[in-house]
């Protein structure tokens, strides 16, 4: 066992602030001074990020979870597969493909993952620690959803197991927004193997409205019932980092995200709410930009007060094309008239057709009609593409107007045919009409010059004047170590203050 010490950021459910705590502590760590690294045993979400392999890949590129990426660079250090070395990322009929090490393993139920792959998840899982912990004095480990699934702790890999291979001490983080956070505390600790619960050393109740205060109270029995000290009551305050999962989107209707109430200065961005969506947080970069709103519609919804239409990422391209069509909106699509970005797997939706389709979708399927909005075919294969990339910005379309370099990465399956004739302004594999793009770049609107062309073809479209844009924003990363800082007793967990 190596020297470094680990701490377990674990969570009494899922989207009570794990993520936000572990980005936050590696940030105040590293501006601390101490080499931190974080770490996630086992992840399951279709947010991923292509980063270089850890030395026990076969090849030079990986995929992790987005909420390890993200706290890589609140870290400070890059990114590598070694920060989740297993991640799953479900594709539907309760089936996952398994990610070991950023490759591709193969498709598995959640039965067969269990009794067939998890030891050698839990395999690769302990080498990638051991090699972080060879390297950095702290490792900020992320657990998944509860710590206290009693019918998982014999195969709770994030949380059970990493407690246990790293030695960790455990941090146990309660939402207190959706009620119950002293009940759900007080069941959680009581629910812990006996080996595990001996490593907690402290509780952090998140997301509180309100005057801390009011908590005293109900601190102090949790406290004196548990014996486990409430470590800081953190406020409700977003502080602006990617969503790792499509919790933060509503599992049907409509979700706005962006600029306030519409007016006569804003415009909206319209994206489809696929049931297999992946890689969302590619649609925050535009959200954050002044005057502009991005809304998540049904796929039954018309388009008629949308001012530019963003087809994104999805696990499963074939059953979401699938489902898009038989839902109207191939038809409300190609009605409208203003920009239209297609990335990744949405790209594919917008070609003529996908063939080989049976490779991704559950069904034995040879050819499945696209959008049509751009003259393209995309070929499914067996082999993924993984990879971070830089391209040249050649804009027509919808990036009318803009140059320049521009960086991203590619995680995909499909090969997309594109005619010589047709413009590639975000590399070879992208295509553009007048006023459709479609490309493979994930985290486009992350570099400034796409996104600004973008948001202006979109006020231009919408014959809307611009507003100027606002004051700088705090980065998220130390917004997220603030929160830390100011509201967790750190020296209780024998951390830098």
């Amino acid at each position: 066992m190596a020297d470094a010490r680990t701490l377990l950021v674990a969570g009494t459910a899922s989207h009570v602030g794990k993520s936000t705590v572990a980005a936050g502590l590696c940030r105040h760590l590293a501006d601390s001074g101490v080499s931190v690294a974080p770490f996630k045993a086992q992840n399951m979400s279709n947010n991923a990020r292509a980063v270089p392999a850890s030395e026990a890949a076969d090849a030079p590129w990986g995929e992790i979870g987005v909420s390890q990426y993200v706290q890589a660079r609140a870290a400070r250090v890059p990114a590598t597969t070694d920060h989740n070395p297993a991640l799953l990322k479900p594709r539907g009929d309760a089936e996952s493909q398994l990610v070991l090490d950023g490759q591709a393993a193969g498709h598995y139920a959640a039965g067969d993952y269990y009794d067939q792959h998890w030891d050698d998840a839990r395999e690769t899982a302990e080498a990638a620690h051991q090699r972080l912990a060879a390297d950095h004095d702290v490792i900020v480990a992320e657990g998944a959803g509860s710590i206290a699934e009693v019918n998982l702790h014999d195969r709770d890999l994030a949380n059970v197991e990493t407690a246990r291979l790293a030695d960790a001490d455990v941090l146990v983080v309660v939402d207190i927004e959706r009620g119950g956070a002293f009940a759900s505390l007080y069941g959680t600790l009581e629910l812990l193997p006996d080996d595990v619960r001996e490593r907690v050393a402290g509780a952090i109740i998140t997301k509180f409205r309100g005057d801390p205060a009011l908590l005293e109270s109900g601190i102090e029995e949790i406290e004196e019932r548990t014996g486990v000290p409430i470590l800081g009551v953190l406020p409700y305050d977003d502080p602006g980092l990617p969503a790792e999962d499509s919790l933060s989107l509503p599992d049907e209707g409509r979700a706005v995200f962006g600029s306030d109430a519409p007016n006569e200065r804003s415009v909206t961005v319209a994206v489809p709410r696929l049931s297999r969506i992946s890689n969302f947080t590619d649609l925050e970069p535009l959200a954050r930009v002044p005057g502009v709103r991005v809304a998540y519609v049904p796929p039954e919804s018309e388009l008629d007060d949308a001012d530019a239409v963003v087809l994104p990422g999805t696990k499963n391209t074939v059953d979401d094309l699938r489902e898009l069509r038989a839902a109207g909106f191939g038809a409300e699509l190609r009605a409208f008239d203003g920009p239209v970005v297609g990335l990744c797997g949405g790209y594919q939706l917008l070609g003529e057709r996908v063939t080989n389709a049976g490779v991704e979708s559950t069904d034995d399927l040879d050819s499945v009609e696209g959008f049509g909005l751009l003259p393209v075919e995309t070929a499914f294969r067996e082999n993924k593409r993984v990879e971070a990339v830089t391209r040249m910005l050649d804009g027509v379309g919808p990036l009318a107007g803009a140059s320049g370099e521009v960086s991203g990465y590619e995680i995909h399956m499909g090969r997309t045919d594109v005619p010589e004739s047709l413009p590639n302004p975000v590399g070879p594999t992208s295509a553009a009409t007048d006023r459709v793009l479609g490309t493979y770049l994930h985290g486009l609107f992350e570099n400034e010059t796409a996104r600004e062309a973008f948001v202006d073809a979109v006020y231009e479209y919408a014959d809307r004047e611009r507003p100027a844009a606002g004051g700088g924003r705090q980065s998220p990363y130390d917004a997220a170590a603030d929160l830390v800082r100011e509201h967790v007793d750190l020296a209780a967990l024998e951390l830098p203050a």
